[in-house]
């Protein structure tokens, strides 16, 4: 019997000793200074202190709480072989319908084609292929895609400093992103967000381009009910020739569009941007042109005053001027604006749609600091591509000596220089404004683009006073919670009521070993599970006792009392710790973010105090009964 309960004892004492080991790390980083913890970051001894301690979740620590929705409808427009007007049209429906309904992607997709009569096979896979293996082949694509797009997360925040980050797939196209102690929150959105999609794509000659804008001119001269005038060449001058510089004239958005137009039908501009910046003396018969500037006084550039962008992207989003736009052409933006005297200029481009290069065959992306003469002292991203990358952007460029090509990242020219010559593997992404911006630039290019955009949900940011004021309040109440039951047991049961402290103050030790050695995370609602688990220790301990008690009352010794005590009462405890451990489970299985928190720590305290209350407080008991016969027990 001895021999036994010694063996216990043994086990007890190592167990204590791992949970001193699994809880010194958490000590020592919360013990240590500000100044500790900068020299320790130094010496590169911090991040394993840290690694070792309890991880708090976004609620204690503060940080960013993101949920990131993958962009299906653009996935399977990627992979569609033929892209007609009826297929756009499907598309449209989908994404309108996406926004309202709760039906899964695939679900509306099958939906919407069988509405319009059009086979999948017309679009995806091989003709006569069923819709179900078309349909099994967009859901692995959509599979991989999130798979993909996690990795790539994963990696981006990885090389942007985020210890601890989570990120964690919801449902069958969201994907969840925490990261505790972000500092700079509005260049993680902006590094999250990036799909990072580079690509090299030719402009359009000048001639299509000068042509594209005249046609689009006349269109919105014949909306006014104005005869449009031959317009001054403002994309095609004569290098000699200093462009006519223009009188510029606020006036309402109203006069372009028309105040009943405005107002039913575009809500954003007529709430944020009012007023247009038009030159006069071409506004009246040549309406879109007048939005326009020969800013930088080039032979090619078309500037637009950033007053003027919203009512321009309005024009070209119309139906009737997209029909104008070359089918294999599209407008984009650069992504810097440039100040000339006290306004601000964005250039706009007609580039083709199709990429010649893309940013998959990049290698290595890092940030330099500009030496040429345009760029000198401001940072560049230069990055390599591999041998194909290298051949392939080799045969373009050599093919189109004296055209532009334009650099493209995430739909926006960031530079679009004359090729001068036969191009390389190595290439500079100029015209970037700040060096911070650089560095996310490279970090993307590094980790790689998304297979299709994310766009953000959800967005929560918790700041470190509101987690530091959340972990003072939720340890007063566990410490309150802790002393009125100490109090409690003393007072009731005396000195059996001191064993159960014993086994009480042992829960709690090794419950935050646990969470530290096996690296749960501690939320607030997990704060609120440890309180609720210190109830439910002493409720194992108060059952026992009262058998105990009762036991005693019909004349039993006090070691048969005990024994018939733990005995009776084990079921009971069994039984209603099982079920609410049942219940912890469903919610850890079904549960997101802290009521994933409140369901680890309630596990946890359920087993853990099973363990103290029956079997730490039956040694404890057994080695007071071992060598002397009680005659009476306090309790």
């Amino acid at each position: 019997m001895m021999g036994k309960n010694n063996a216990k004892w043994v086990f007890i004492a190592l167990l204590l000793l791992w949970t001193i080991y699994a809880l010194w790390p958490t000590y020592r980083y919360n013990t240590l200074t500000k100044k500790d913890k900068a020299r320790m970051e130094q010496q590169g001894k911090l991040n394993s202190i840290q690694h070792r301690a309890i991880r708090l979740g976004l609620d204690l620590k503060g940080g960013m709480h993101l949920t990131l929705e993958v962009d299906f409808p653009y996935l399977v427009e990627q992979l569609a072989k033929n892209k007609d007007t009826e297929f756009e049209t499907i598309l449209n429906e989908i994404r309108k319908e996406l926004n309202v309904s709760t039906e899964d992607f695939l679900t509306i997709l099958e939906r919407k084609f069988t509405e319009h009569s059009a086979p999948l096979n017309r679009y995806w896979g091989q003709r006569g292929e069923s819709d179900r293996k078309i349909l099994s082949y967009l859901d692995k694509e959509g599979k991989k895609a999130i798979n993909r797009s996690m990795q790539i997360l994963t990696n981006r925040i990885d090389q942007f400093g985020v210890s601890e980050p989570s990120i964690s797939k919801m449902g069958s196209r969201r994907i969840l992103v925490e990261l505790p102690g972000i500092e700079k929150p509005e260049q993680a959105r902006e590094l999250i967000k990036s799909t990072a999609l580079l690509e090299f794509k030719l402009l359009k000659d000048p001639d299509v381009f000068s042509n594209t804008i005249k046609k689009i001119d006349n269109r919105m001269a014949r909306n006014m009910g104005v005869s449009s005038a031959v317009p001054e060449d403002t994309t095609k001058k004569k290098k000699a020739e200093k462009p006519k510089e223009s009188k510029d004239k606020v006036v309402s958005v109203s006069e372009l569009f028309g105040e009943e137009d405005v107002v039913s039908k575009d809500t954003s501009i007529a709430r944020s941007d009012t007023s247009i910046l038009v030159d006069e003396q071409i506004f009246k018969k040549n309406p879109f042109l007048a939005l326009l500037r020969s800013a930088r006084g080039g032979a090619r550039e078309v500037s637009v005053p950033v007053e003027n962008i919203a009512a321009v992207n309005r024009i070209l989003a119309r139906d009737d001027i997209k029909s104008l736009i070359p089918p294999d052409a599209e407008f984009l933006w650069s992504s810097e604006a440039y100040k000339i005297g006290d306004k601000q200029y964005r250039e706009l481009f007609l580039i083709k749609k199709d990429a010649e290069l893309t940013g998959k065959y990049l290698t290595d992306a890092k940030v330099n600091i500009g030496q040429g003469v345009q760029n000198a002292g401001r940072p560049v991203v230069s990055f390599t591509l591999n041998r194909r990358g290298g051949r392939i952007i080799g045969r373009v460029s050599k093919a189109n000596i004296n055209r532009r090509l334009s650099i493209v990242l995430d739909n926006k020219v960031v530079s679009a220089p004359t090729i001068q010559g036969q191009l390389g593997m190595s290439s500079q992404i100029t015209g970037i404004p700040t060096m911070e911006e650089a560095k996310m630039i490279a970090i993307v290019l590094r980790a790689g683009a998304l297979p299709t955009p994310v766009k953000i949900t959800q967005e929560t940011t918790v700041g470190p006073t509101l987690g530091r004021d959340s972990i003072k309040k939720g340890a007063w109440s566990a410490l309150l919670g802790f002393a009125l039951v100490i109090i409690f047991m003393l007072f009731y049961y005396k000195m059996s009521g001191l064993i159960a402290n014993t086994a009480l103050i042992l829960n709690l030790l090794i419950l935050a070993a646990v969470l530290a050695q096996f690296r749960f995370t501690l939320t607030l609602p997990g704060m609120a599970g440890i309180v609720l688990t210190i109830g439910m220790a002493v409720d194992a301990n108060v059952l026992v006792f009262e058998r105990i008690r009762e036991e005693l009352k019909v004349g039993k010794t006090v070691r048969a009392a005990i024994d018939a005590g733990y005995s009776r009462a084990f079921r009971t405890i069994f039984d209603a710790n099982l079920t609410t451990l049942m219940t912890a489970i469903v919610l850890y299985q079904f549960g997101t973010g802290p009521i994933k928190g409140f369901a680890v720590t309630l596990s946890i305290g359920i087993v853990v105090s099973m363990f103290t209350a029956l079997f730490v407080t039956r040694v404890i008991f057994n080695t007071l009964t071992a060598h002397r016969t009680l005659k009476k027990l306090s309790i």
